[in-house]
């Protein structure tokens, strides 16, 4: 069934990578990446693709412009190796941030970041839980969308008593994202009024929804600094929630997020893989949820040309 079908990883999520070559039962293909001395990097397909259908797995995680490049070298070389179709399997697109001109003479980072993949050879993208729906929009090839919202919430529904849980929403941007997960869950939400004073300070006020003496799940797309995370914990402590959980699908936890998370009184932080998270970042309340066999069960379907969307029908 997968004779023609190989699976590249770049070195942005080896972990994740293996864990999906395990549940699609084939080995992860053989890729050479290095550097000359002058520090170019040096990208060589060790494996025959001609005419195959080949997935290359690259997260745009830290350092994000080394894995981005990596991987627009990488979809390069498979197309000079004549590989029949060339998918970009992005689980984490952090230029999905800069997805509108908010300020005088900048890039639309996220729509440059689309046409250097197709520029460099792919052909389709599957990713997962974009931070703006408008991004998907970007890209003139077909781009594949996943969401974690499934996968964490079957966690969460197993622990929580639903009937006393709400689902909370860190701004009025992220509503939405947090709606699709309050409706999955079955409960109902609340959102948090939020003003963004810079990258990693915010000032938080009303909480608008019934929280008090609940559980409240914080949910969104990705943890960054935790800066608003830890804002919105004393926000929801102060309306009189009694327990307070987080989920999110990009563990990024850059600059001080571990410090802030550590010294938050959260219960527990649900996240996935699509990050790689080293060991100096993880911490007693983190619980790493794997997306690998969503994305297997995605490459299987773009393979055999099944539906995508129907698995979350």
């Amino acid at each position: 069934m997968y004779r023609d079908l190989k699976v590249f990883s770049g070195n942005s999520n080896k972990g994740l990578s293996k864990e999906i070559c395990r549940h699609l039962n084939i080995p992860l293909s053989k890729l050479d990446i290095s550097r000359f001395s002058n520090d170019n990097l040096f990208v060589q397909v060790k494996e025959n693709v001609r005419e195959k259908d080949v997935f290359v797995i690259q997260s745009f995680s830290r350092p994000v412009s080394n894995h981005i490049l990596e991987l627009l070298i990488t979809l390069d070389a498979m197309r000079s190796a004549s590989a029949k179709r060339i998918t970009a399997v992005v689980p984490y697109y952090s230029y999905a941030r800069s997805d509108k001109k908010d300020a005088p003479r900048i890039s639309i980072a996220g729509r440059l970041m689309a046409d250097l993949l197709k520029t460099a050879g792919a052909k389709r993208v599957l990713t997962m839980d974009l931070h703006a729906d408008s991004v998907h929009g970007f890209f003139s090839i077909p781009v594949d969308h996943l969401t974690a919202i499934p996968i964490i919430c079957d966690h969460f529904q197993g622990r929580l008593d639903i009937s006393n849980t709400v689902v909370v929403a860190t701004d009025a941007g992220g509503a939405k994202r947090a709606g699709r997960f309050a409706q999955k869950m079955n409960t109902s939400m609340a959102i948090i009024d939020k003003r963004r004073i810079s990258d990693t300070d915010v000032v938080q006020g009303l909480v608008v929804g019934d929280v008090k003496g609940k559980d409240a799940i914080i949910f969104d797309d990705e943890i960054s600094t935790g800066g608003t995370l830890t804002t919105s914990v004393k926000t929801l402590e102060k309306a009189g929630v009694r327990k307070i959980f987080v989920g999110a699908t990009h563990p990024v936890l850059s600059g001080p997020a571990v410090k802030n998370l550590k010294d938050s009184s959260i219960e527990e932080i649900v996240v996935t893989d699509t990050v790689e998270i080293p060991d100096n970042k993880k911490m007693e309340q983190l619980n790493v949820l794997s997306v690998g066999p969503l994305f297997a069960e995605a490459i299987k379907r773009i393979h055999s040309g099944e539906s995508v969307g129907a698995l979350f029908s």
